[in-house]
Formats: structure tokens, sequence, C-alpha cells
């Protein structure tokens, strides 16, 4: 989340006037993540989430997004539902941008995840995944193998100045995943999140208690989904691998949904393809953010230090499988 637009006294009014929510009480942006505008709204009928979709998000993916959520919603799984308005849509406008009000999540984002909040991710993990094994909706990954290459280029010397040597790495770390892509597509797919870091899951203590921001959801291999949350949940700061963190997380996860011999076998893999992806988008938002944006950029380099404990793994063993 962060905040890229601002919203207008006169506009967030005529805005609620859409909607059968009272007035607004409270409503403040919100600083953390890198994408889309967020804001906290609390009105007299209840606390909400309003977003608006900013450079990423395509306005044809938001349909598939907010059917999404209300799929989830109808299945139990706690995120954050869709409010209609007053005509029937979920979907609005707000400062020249598609907007979208959402309920309340209770719970805590942890700063930093104990093993048991990472087991307990893993099992709210494949309990989303089972929850959307029916959703019947398809979205490609816009951020999978195929748009990296594009990311990339150009960004070598960006590369090279943070970090001697990186360039060269980076390069050998997409031949990688090319060579590997034909194996990646044996194994069990459908609707992943695509970015559950700590900020985009809550707790009570040590138990999840829902997931937020789905935005990059997509279809894909539901193994790459363990990937994004190894390299977000289970590394140390100076990206030291917890191997306590990895196993609880991985173990939560087959609690409830065991890994077949090919997620297991190509674990190392996905790992390193989830670290290339979120280096890449981070290398863009080094240079891209806007300097009078409330959030900053988050530094690639963390992503660089995970990339060099993937290229020695093998196996789901060597994270603690």
């Amino acid at each position: 989340m962060a905040v890229y637009t601002t919203v207008s006294d006169e506009a967030l009014e005529a805005f609620l006037d859409k909607y059968d929510l009272g007035e607004a009480r409270s409503f403040k942006g919100i600083a953390e993540g890198v994408e889309n505008s967020n804001y906290y709204l609390e009105t007299d009928r209840g606390r909400f989430i309003l977003t608006l979709f900013e450079r990423r998000a395509d306005p044809a993916d938001l349909p598939y997004f907010i059917q999404l959520k209300q799929h989830l919603d109808t299945k139990g799984f706690p995120c954050p539902a869709p409010v209609a308005a007053r005509d029937g849509a979920a979907l609005q406008t707000l400062e020249g941008k598609p907007a979208l009000i959402v309920t309340f999540l209770d719970g805590l984002s942890p700063k930093r995840p104990t093993a048991p909040q990472c087991r307990s991710l893993g099992e709210g993990l494949a309990r989303m995944h089972l929850a959307l094994s029916d959703f019947p909706l398809t979205r490609a990954n816009a951020l999978g193998p195929s748009s990296w290459p594009r990311l990339w280029k150009g960004r070598s010397e960006t590369a090279e100045e943070l970090q001697s040597g990186l360039a060269d790495l980076i390069n050998e770390d997409l031949t990688a995943i090319a060579n590997a892509r034909p194996q990646s597509r044996t194994m069990p797919r459908g609707t992943i999140h695509a970015d559950l870091f700590p900020d985009n899951a809550f707790f009570l203590h040590d138990t999840f208690t829902g997931a937020i921001d789905f935005y990059f959801a997509c279809t894909d291999a539901l193994a790459y989904d363990i990937a994004i949350c190894l390299n977000a949940w289970a590394f140390e700061d100076g990206a030291e691998y917890n191997y306590s963190k990895g196993a609880a997380l991985i173990a939560g996860y087959e609690s409830v949904r065991p890994l077949e011999a090919v997620e297991r076998e190509s674990l190392a893999l996905l790992c390193r393809g989830a670290a290339l992806r979120f280096f890449m988008t981070r290398l863009v938002d080094w240079t891209e953010t806007p300097a009078d944006a409330l959030v900053r950029p988050k530094n690639p380099l963390e992503y660089a230090a995970k990339l060099a404990f993937h290229r020695k793994a093998q196996n789901a063993a060597d994270y603690g499988a």
C-alpha cells in the first residue's frame, strides 16, 4: 500500500455520496507498500480501506480482483470484501482513477515474523489455495518470467552501481530461469496471491487472521506462492536464511495441502525466480518512484542477497522441508 494520488475533501464527499456508508469521520493515507494509493476510511457505519489503482494496475484486470475477493469471502476465507455502491457496482472512479472500497480486516502485520507465525501463515496460504480451487476466472502472471527481460533492459548499469558484478549475476539468473521454465509447467497450478508479504497478512498473536492486497493475484504454480512467502518470511536482516522459519512455513502449508514430488524438487528454482521477480520490480521502483510520493522505494539489494542463497540451493530440503 502507498499514496500517490491525493484525494480532496470535496472529491471524497462526492464519492461517498454514491454509497450507503454515512459520513466520513476519519480519512488518512497509508504509506506502506509501493503499488496503489490506499486510505484508511472510517464512517459512522464502520471502518474501510479505499484504494485508488495506479500505474501497474490494468483496468481490465480489476473485475478479476474484485470477483476473487468476493469468492474468498463466500468461502469463509478472511479477506477484505468489496463494498458495492448504490448502483450495485463495487468499482467506481475517484480523482480520475479506478477506486474500490473494501471492508476493514482486524489484526496486526508482524514486523519480525516468528516461527509459529510462519507456520500459521503456511496453513493460511494452503487454505486460500483450496478455497480458490474452484474459482472460475484466470489471469496471466503479468510479472512472470516473460516480463523480466523487459524490466531488466537498460537497468544493468543501475544494478552495477548498487553492487559491483551484480549485472552478470542477474544475467545468469535470467538464463537459468529461462532454461528451466518447461519444468514449472508440470506443477499443480491455480490462483495464487503472488504478494503475500508480512505487511499483507494479519495476525492475532501467532494466529493468521487474514490476507489483504490481492492485486498481483494470478494463475500460476501453487508452489510459486510458497516460494514468494519463503523469500518474504524466512530471511533475517542481512538476508540470512532462517531454517526454523522456513521449515515451519512449509510444514504449516503441508498440514493442509501436501506438496507433490515435482514441487519439492523445483522449490529452489521457484525461490530463485521469486527473488528475481522482486529484485526486478524493486530496481524499477528505485529509479522511477515519484519524489513526492509518501512511500520510499525498497532497496533491491535485499533480494540480490537472497538470490545468492538460492543459487546454491538444490531442492526443498535446503529450505528446511
